[in-house]
């Protein structure tokens, strides 16, 4: 097949978007039908911090944008005109001159650029995140951008309250903190301000009755980056956010942020997103926060791509990395049926959430997913593999548990992973993995039609499985695993029993 028929039967599509502080540019390709990125592009711009009092985008702050748009036009020149997408959101829907600046970049890039409302960025970004992180549930979507903030509730791909709040991390620190400088009572200013543009809408949200909250953006992104690095688990609390005021108050300027996992090109926007992000944390009453995996560019992409919305996303993912690493597909939905009659027996005294018990079953689909690179690692290999794909439909803290079950589906265990992860209490990510290891081990000969009847008991850390002796008889090598499996799950607090009758 020659090059210029494959890029027929995968064409490209490229997103971009005009933010108010970076520029972003997303490319990608259907593979298996799943998304594949080809490329990302982003650009530092800070649109927003070139309007002037009455509304005016400056010179340099429009040179900005356009040389970064010549970059951009590069990259489009063979994708198909029908398969790009281009918007401008809240700084050039704010600035005067807007018509000025679009003109030029629809110039540069030889595309027409759609300027979306408010209600329209909150409606693409809560599609980005519903085709990139599942949840049964209500949940409130936070995305804090350069000059606008977008707080969105919604269920499944439906949104159902949507605003764009007049506040940004770019607008903010040119607000409230010129000059760089960072004291108690400008943080104080902009927190006050957050809340009081917060307010009218404050009762709407409180009584939408979210269950989750999702955040998206740079500033979320750069928070839990720094928890990481501070040897914090990935999920952000009030607690932690005033932690994070205390080390940013105690540097005093941009020159001094020297904070542990702060990379310097989101430093002179962080203070500011913070202040916002603790307005919001304060008047929603929010507890906890975990990153989503998509936003307005996923939203951009899903709705240019045919036929997506009517996929579940989960199953779409994990059957696209069946296709790419050749697992064997029988045998990762045998163990899985094995690891769901499992939780089916332990229903009423282990109580697994069923949230639970779908990464358990992700985890049995993929439980292989290293063995296409080498036998001897695969495991090691299966982890990397699940922390850098795109795993669309998995939230950060659900892909941390995936990796902690898949690495240790055998042999000798890696507590680290378990402790690691937070989607789960420890010990009930346990007891998922103790299913897991031992729905593989019942599953050795890969065969439907040898599978033997079993019984699963347990009682807090008490684990009892009973078999058929005969079963166990013939087939003594499954035997010595589950013998050996007794030593190995005791390094998780499980103690294990086999019954033969």
């Amino acid at each position: 097949m020659t090059a210029e028929s494959q890029a027929h039967t995968q064409p490209l599509y490229a997103v971009i978007d005009l933010g108010s502080n970076s520029f972003h540019m997303l490319i990608s390709r259907l593979v298996a039908d799943s998304v594949q990125v080809v490329d990302k592009v982003k650009r530092k711009v800070r649109l927003a911090s070139g309007l002037d009092s009455q509304g005016y985008l400056d010179a340099k702050a429009m040179a900005r944008g356009w040389e970064c748009l010549s970059f951009f036009a590069e990259r489009l020149q063979d994708i198909p005109a029908n398969n790009i997408r281009i918007v401008a959101t809240a700084t050039l829907r704010l600035a005067q001159n807007a018509s000025d600046f679009l003109a030029k970049a629809e110039q540069i890039l030889g595309h027409q650029i759609r300027l979306i409302s408010g209600d329209e960025e909150a409606r693409l970004i809560y599609l980005g995140v519903a085709h990139t992180t599942i949840s049964q549930h209500n949940r409130l979507v936070i995305d804090i951008g350069g000059a606008s903030t977008e707080l969105i509730v919604g269920q499944g791909f439906e949104p159902q309250i949507m605003q764009s709040l007049p506040m940004g991390c770019v607008t903010f620190n040119k607000q409230f903190f010129p000059g760089d400088q960072y004291s108690g009572e400008a943080f104080n200013q902009a927190q006050t301000h957050a809340s009081q543009v917060l307010a009218p809408f404050r009762q709407t949200y409180m009584e939408a009755s979210w269950e989750s909250v999702l955040g998206v953006s740079g500033t979320l992104q750069a928070i839990i980056e720094v928890l990481t690095a501070q040897q914090s688990l990935p999920i952000i609390t009030r607690a932690k956010l005033e932690e994070l005021k205390l080390q940013v108050l105690s540097a005093g300027s941009l020159n001094n942020l020297d904070i542990a996992g702060l990379v310097n090109e989101r430093k002179p926007v962080f203070v500011s997103g913070l202040a916002i992000l603790l307005a919001l944390f304060e008047q929603l009453e929010i507890t906890e926060l975990q990153l989503a995996g998509g936003a307005i560019r996923e939203g951009l992409l899903y709705e240019l791509l045919p036929n997506m919305r009517n996929q579940n996303i989960r199953i779409r993912t994990l059957n696209a990395l069946i296709a790419r690493f050749s697992i064997d597909e029988r045998q990762a939905y045998r163990v899985a049926d094995i690891a769901d009659q499992a939780c089916q027996q332990l229903r009423a005294s282990w109580q697994l959430p069923q949230h639970y018990r779908s990464i358990l079953q992700s985890a049995c689909v993929l439980h292989e997913i290293g063995l296409l690179l080498e036998f001897k690692g695969n495991k090691q290999h299966a982890v990397y593999i699940l922390q850098h794909a795109d795993l669309a439909g998995f939230s950060p803290a659900e892909r941390l548990l995936l990796c902690a079950l898949v690495g240790n589906y055998k042999t000798d265990l890696d507590l680290t992973l378990l402790k690691q992860q937070n989607f789960a209490p420890v010990w009930q990510a346990c007891q998922l993995l103790a299913i897991l290891r031992l729905a593989v081990i019942l599953s050795k000969r890969r065969k439907d039609d040898v599978m033997p009847e079993f019984a699963l008991t347990g009682v807090d850390q008490e684990l009892q499985l009973t078999l058929p002796h005969a079963w166990l008889q013939r087939h003594p090598l499954i035997s010595a695993e589950l013998k050996q499996e007794i030593i190995d799950i005791a390094a998780l607090a499980i103690n294990l029993t086999i019954i033969r009758v």
